[in-house]
């Protein structure tokens, strides 16, 4: 790993810790090295607090002259919340800037980088673009696409089956599992049921057991419900919708939700994966066979009619949760991958300006 790769990948990493804090805004990580050899790690805020690229900044001071700062994503040009990075960038007398990858929003796509070239800094682009992409892939997926990104989680036993002939599905799978769920909750702007999972389990879905970095209340995300909700239900306050899903994620999309969470039931599932609306399944596995065919299947009605019609994505990650098994599912096509770093082996930055 080249050092522009080691900074970069402590820069990800601090990214990380923004995930519940910065959305509808992107989670970004930065990293300024001074001349002096002192390095300062920062990440994205909750809105209107500080980007990343402000936060390594403020704390380098006057040892940012001559600095390189590293960012996961293109700094801002434009004037928002506050101003733009490109400009304290530029302002505090950095000299390169090496960035993961380009900010599709139609606010600065490239113009952060045009900006900082014209100012006569150094700008590298592509450095471990793999990885930030993926780590950035539901607000990329959101500004490039306009619509969430979309995420099915399914809590099943080995051989898929999510509820007992009489309905019964509390609980399948561990706590372990369970507080892992609610952890996707927490990165969700939204979740969405059926209307018959809400009659048969009357969810809140809440967010329980996940604490925020910054020691704040956790932001609920909106419920959405496919159909009526009964009265009463404790998912209330939420959106009831009917209709088709494609209007539904546009309309969710300009409400600013850049992660959809679904949770159920399985034809609601089935729904969103027979229309290829889903980018990552994620499945709970528990240790536990139901035996039979008179249980609940993961999603419900007809499937692929043959091996040619199989649905076929990527496995991103297998781990062990307690006793259960969490395994993530990718769409081969996923829309996530920056384009210029489609080569998973590739590390090395694809543009050099101004060297």
């Amino acid at each position: 790993m080249t050092t522009d790769e080691e900074f970069m990948a402590q820069a990800i990493a601090a990214a990380a810790e923004s995930r519940l804090l910065a959305p509808p805004n992107p989670w970004v990580g930065a990293v300024l090295v001074a001349t002096t050899g002192h390095v300062f790690v920062g990440s994205t805020k909750r809105p209107g607090g500080n980007h990343a690229e402000r936060e390594v900044l403020d704390a380098a001071g006057a040892l940012a002259a001559g600095s390189t700062l590293y960012s996961t994503l293109e700094p801002c040009d434009h004037q928002g919340r506050t101003g733009p990075c490109t400009q304290a960038i530029i302002d505090a007398g950095v000299t390169r800037v090496v960035i993961g990858v380009t900010d599709p929003d139609p606010k600065v796509a490239g113009r952060g980088c045009s900006r900082l070239e014209a100012a006569g800094l150094t700008v590298e682009l592509g450095v471990l673009a793999t990885h930030v992409a993926e780590q950035l892939a539901p607000y990329l997926t959101h500004r490039r696409t306009g619509r969430p990104y979309v995420v099915l989680k399914l809590a099943a036993t080995l051989d898929g089956r999510i509820a007992a002939a009489d309905g019964s599905s509390q609980w399948i799978t561990s706590t372990a599992a369970r507080l892992d769920a609610h952890r996707l909750r927490a990165e969700s702007d939204a979740i969405l049921v059926g209307a018959a999972t809400v009659r048969d389990d009357d969810p809140r879905l809440t967010v329980r057991g996940i604490e925020s970095p910054d020691g704040r209340p956790i932001r609920e995300p909106l419920r959405v419900v496919l159909g009526r909700a009964p009265e009463g239900a404790r998912i209330h306050p939420c959106i009831e919708y009917s209709g088709e899903l494609p209007p539904l994620l546009e309309q969710l999309g300009d409400r600013g939700v850049v992660q959809l969470m679904i949770e159920g039931g399985a034809t609601v599932a089935a729904d969103f994966h027979r229309l290829g609306l889903v980018d990552r399944y994620v499945l709970y596995l528990a240790p536990a066979i139901m035996g039979g065919d008179d249980g609940r299947p993961m999603m419900a009605g007809p499937g692929a009619a043959t091996l040619e019609t199989l649905f076929r994505g990527r496995i991103d990650s297998v781990r062990r949760l307690d006793e259960d098994l969490r395994i993530e599912l990718i769409r081969s096509d996923s829309p996530t991958t920056e384009p210029a770093a489609t080569d998973p082996h590739r590390t090395e930055p694809h543009v050099h300006r101004n060297r």
